[in-house]
C-alpha cells in the first residue's frame, strides 16, 4: 500500500465511502465543500487478506499459495472495490477530477488517518454510523468515533448522518470556517423544515431507546444486587468452610501429638520392663555368685580386720623386695631436698638408685602414722598387680614407711600436659590418643581383678605417670578400695561416709550417695581424656565441650598448640568422653565392650601416623633397658624373657637370682644375645638420622 507524501495544495477534500450511508456524506460534500475544493478524493478501505478461498470453500493461508495467485486475488478484490465506488463518483457533480484510492488494512480508522496525515488532506467527510449505543458498548467505538477522537489538529472532520452533522474543525482561516458554518446551519435548517415526518420518527426512536436504556439499567441494578448478595453468601460459606477446615486440621494435629506421646510412653514402659527384667536377672546371678563366694569373702573380711603383718607381707612371695631403712636413707641422701620430685597423698616422693636401677621412693608422712594400715594395704594390693600400664612396685621399707616404685622419667601427665617443666614440648595428638587407651586398659585391668574389682577413686593427670618413651602408667593406687562384686547400676551395694578422691574428677553419683562402683572411675577417665583433647582445667570442662560440639565450635576448644589434629576423629573421641561423663552411672558406656573397642580404632590410626612420622615420637619402650633406662646397644635376653643391656644384666645376675622386672626367681642365669631387637634398634636409629 503506497501513500502520496508530497505537499498537497490547500482546500483538498476526501470522502470515505463504504456502504449506503456514504451517499449522504458524498451529497453533503458535493453541496458544501466540493465547489471550493482544489482536489477531490474518494477513499475506500478493504480488509487485509490472510487466506484465499478455494473452490471447495476451504481457506488456504496466504503464505501457503504462490505469489502470482495471491497477487491475482488481490487485484481482483481491488477491481471489485472500484466497481462499488463508481456510483459514488457519479454523485460528484463537479468540474474537478475525482480521484479514487483503494487501501487495504484491518483498522479502517487508522488507515484513513495515516493517509490524510501523510498526504496533507485538510477536510475528511465520513458517513454516520448505524450502530446503536448498546452495540458500540459491546463491540467498541465505530470508525467515525475513532476518527473524531484521533484526528490531527490540522484536519477538519465532518460526520454526516440522516438527522445530524458532527464536525471537528481544524486550524483553518476564520473566513473559511465562517463560510462552512453558514452552509452547515443552512443545510440543517432546510433539513429540519422539510423533514417533519422524519423528526417524528427520530423522536419515536429516541423514546424507544430511552425505554430500552431504563429497562437495561433496571436489569443491571438488579444484577448488581444479586451479585452482591451472592458474594456475601459465598463469603459466609467460605468462612464456615475455613473454620471447619481449621478445626479438622487442629483435630488431626492433636491426634498426631497424642499418638506420638502414646508411642513414647509405650517405648518408655517397654524399656522400663526390659531394664527391670535385666536387673532382676543380674540380681539373681549376683546373689548366686555371692553365695558361692561367701566362704572366701568371710575369710577376706576376717583378714582385713586383723592388722597387716609386715613379716608375712614380705616373706615367701618373691614378687618385691624388702629394703632396710639404711638402704633407703643412703639411696635418698638421707631424704635430701635435692632428690625430692613430688608429694603424694601419703608422703613425699624422692628419686633414688637402688640395685643399679633408678627408682621413686614414697615415704609415709610422720603425721600420717594413723593411716599406716592403708599404706600397708597399698603394698599388699600392688604386690599382686602386674600390668604394663600400672605403676610397678619394686619393693618397700616397713621401718621407714617407704614404697619403692619404678622411676618414670617424664613425670606426671599433668606436668607434661600443662608444660610446667621448662624445655618440654606439647604432646603430639597421636601420643595423647595412645595415652587415653593405655589408661583405659589399665583401668579395665583393675576393674577385672579377682576376686573383687579394684576401684581407683582418684584418677587424674597427676596420678598418671609417663616413662622415657611417654608410655603411661597409673599410679597412686593407695586410695584403691576393694568393693563387693558390681551390682546393677540402680542398686546401692557399697556406701561410705568419708569420700576419697579429687573434687572435679569425682563421680557426681558417688559424691551424692556414697555409692562406689567401677563406673565411678569412668567419670574421671572421661574428664582426663577431655583434658588431653583441650588442655583445659577440669572444672566445667564436659559442659564446655558439649556446648561447643552442639554449636559447631568444636575446633575452637581443642588444644591448638598441637598441629594436625584429625578433627573428625577428635570429635568422635570427645563424644565418647562425654558419654563417660554422664551424671548417672547407668548412662555411662561399658569400659570393656564399648569404650576400649572405640579407642582401639582411633589408636590404630594414631600408630599408623606415628610410624609415618618418626620424628614426632620417641623410641619404642622395649628399646630401653629396664635396669639402666637407656636405649640399648647390645641387648641380651634373660631367663624371665625380658631384654636388657648386656653389662647391666651381667652385673645383675652375678649378685641376685630374681628378675629385675617381675621380681620372680630366675630359673637360670644364662643370657642370650637378642639379634632381632638389636637390628630393630639400629634400623630405627638409621631412619631417624636419615630424616634429619
Amino acid at each position: 500500500m503506497a501513500f502520496y507524501s508530497g505537499e498537497e495544495p490547500p482546500g483538498s477534500v476526501a470522502v470515505a465511502v463504504s456502504g449506503s450511508r456514504s451517499e449522504m456524506a458524498v451529497s453533503w460534500a458535493v453541496e458544501n465543500l466540493f465547489p471550493d475544493a482544489r482536489r477531490v478524493l474518494l477513499l475506500h478501505v478493504i480488509p487485509s487478506i490472510s487466506a484465499i478461498p478455494q473452490p471447495s470453500g476451504r481457506l488456504v493461508p496466504i503464505g501457503e499459495v504462490r505469489r502470482e495467485v495471491a497477487e491475482a486475488y488481490e487485484q481482483g478484490r481491488k477491481l471489485q472495490a472500484l466497481q462499488e465506488i463508481l456510483p459514488f463518483k457519479k454523485l460528484c457533480r463537479t468540474k474537478r477530477e475525482v480521484e479514487i484510492l483503494v487501501f487495504d488494512g484491518d483498522c479502517v480508522a487508522d488507515v484513513l488517518l495515516r493517509y490524510v496525515s501523510e498526504s496533507g488532506i485538510q477536510n475528511l467527510v465520513l458517513g454516520g454510523s448505524s450502530w446503536t449505543w448498546f452495540k458500540r458498548l459491546l463491540k467498541g467505538p465505530d470508525v467515525p468515533t475513532v476518527v473524531l477522537k484521533s484526528a490531527p489538529s490540522s484536519l477538519s472532520v465532518y460526520v454526516v448522518s440522516r438527522h445530524n452533522l458532527i464536525t471537528k474543525m481544524g486550524h483553518q482561516p476564520a473566513r473559511n470556517r465562517l463560510f462552512l458554518l453558514n452552509n452547515i446551519l443552512l443545510l440543517s435548517n432546510l433539513s429540519h423544515r422539510n423533514s417533519d415526518p422524519w423528526r417524528r420518527k427520530w423522536l419515536d426512536e429516541v423514546e424507544r431507546l430511552r425505554l430500552e436504556l431504563r429497562n437495561t439499567l433496571a436489569m443491571y441494578n438488579q444484577a448488581c444486587k444479586d451479585l452482591v448478595h451472592a458474594r456475601k453468601k459465598v463469603q459466609t460459606l467460605s468462612a464456615e468452610c475455613s473454620e471447619e477446615t481449621r478445626r479438622a486440621r487442629e483435630a488431626l494435629q492433636r491426634e498426631e501429638v497424642l499418638k506420638h506421646i502414646a508411642a513414647e510412653e509405650k517405648a518408655k514402659h517397654l524399656l522400663a520392663l526390659r531394664e527391670a527384667r535385666e536387673a532382676r536377672q543380674l540380681l539373681v546371678k549376683e546373689a548366686s555368685e555371692r553365695r558361692e563366694r561367701e566362704p572366701e569373702a568371710d575369710a577376706i573380711t576376717e583378714a582385713s580386720k586383723k592388722p597387716v603383718n609386715t613379716d608375712d607381707l614380705f616373706s615367701g612371695h618373691g614378687t618385691h623386695r624388702r629394703y632396710s631403712r639404711g638402704e633407703i636413707e643412703a639411696a635418698t641422701d638421707f631424704f635430701s631436698a635435692s632428690r625430692k620430685i613430688g608429694e603424694g597423698g601419703f608422703g613425699i616422693v624422692y628419686k633414688a638408685i637402688l640395685d643399679h636401677t633408678p627408682v621413686a621412693v614414697k615415704i609415709l608422712r610422720e603425721d600420717a602414722i594413723g593411716r599406716r594400715d592403708e599404706f600397708l594395704r597399698e603394698v599388699e594390693v600392688l604386690s599382686q598387680l602386674r600390668h604394663p600400664h600400672l605403676l610397678m612396685l619394686v619393693g618397700a621399707c616397713p621401718e621407714s614407711g617407704g614404697l619403692v616404685y619404678e622411676y618414670m622419667e617424664n613425670g606426671s601427665l599433668e606436668d607434661r600436659l600443662f608444660l610446667r617443666q621448662e624445655g618440654t614440648r606439647p604432646l603430639p595428638w597421636f601420643v595423647r590418643v595412645r595415652i587415653i587407651i593405655e589408661v583405659a586398659r589399665g583401668l579395665a585391668f583393675l576393674h577385672g581383678s579377682k576376686p573383687e574389682p579394684i576401684v581407683h577413686r582418684d584418677l587424674k593427670p597427676g596420678n598418671i605417670l609417663l616413662d622415657r618413651s611417654l608410655v603411661s602408667k597409673i599410679g597412686d593406687v593407695g586410695l584403691a578400695k576393694l568393693v563387693p562384686r558390681i551390682v546393677p547400676d540402680g542398686v546401692t551395694e557399697y556406701r561410705e561416709t568419708v569420700l576419697a578422691g579429687t573434687l572435679h574428677y569425682m563421680d557426681p553419683e558417688y559424691q551424692r550417695t556414697g555409692t562406689l562402683r567401677p563406673k565411678s572411675d569412668l567419670y574421671a577417665f572421661g574428664v582426663v581424656a577431655l583434658q588431653l583433647l583441650t588442655a583445659a582445667p577440669p572444672m566445667g570442662l564436659a559442659t564446655m565441650v558439649a556446648s561447643a560440639i552442639e554449636g559447631g565450635r568444636f575446633p575452637e576448644v581443642i588444644d591448638r598448640t598441637v598441629p594436625e589434629w584429625p578433627l573428625a576423629q577428635a570429635e568422635r573421641l570427645a563424644r565418647m568422653c562425654l558419654r563417660c561423663c554422664q551424671l548417672r552411672c547407668r548412662d555411662r558406656p561399658d569400659l570393656e565392650s564399648e569404650v576400649i573397642p572405640e579407642l582401639a580404632r582411633l589408636a590404630d590410626m594414631a600408630d599408623s601416623f606415628s610410624r609415618l612420622s618418626p620424628s614426632h615420637c620417641a623410641a619404642p619402650a622395649h628399646f630401653f633397658c629396664p635396669i639402666l633406662q637407656v636405649l640399648m646397644e647390645n641387648p641380651y635376653i634373660a631367663a624371665d624373657g625380658f631384654s636388657y643391656e648386656y653389662r647391666a644384666i651381667k652385673a645383675w645376675v652375678e649378685k641376685q637370682k630374681i628378675s629385675p622386672v617381675t621380681r620372680f626367681k630366675l630359673q637360670h642365669t644364662c643370657i642370650t644375645p637378642n639379634h632381632s631387637l638389636r637390628s630393630a634398634i639400629q634400623e630405627w636409629k638409621s631412619g631417624l638420622t636419615a630424616q634429619y
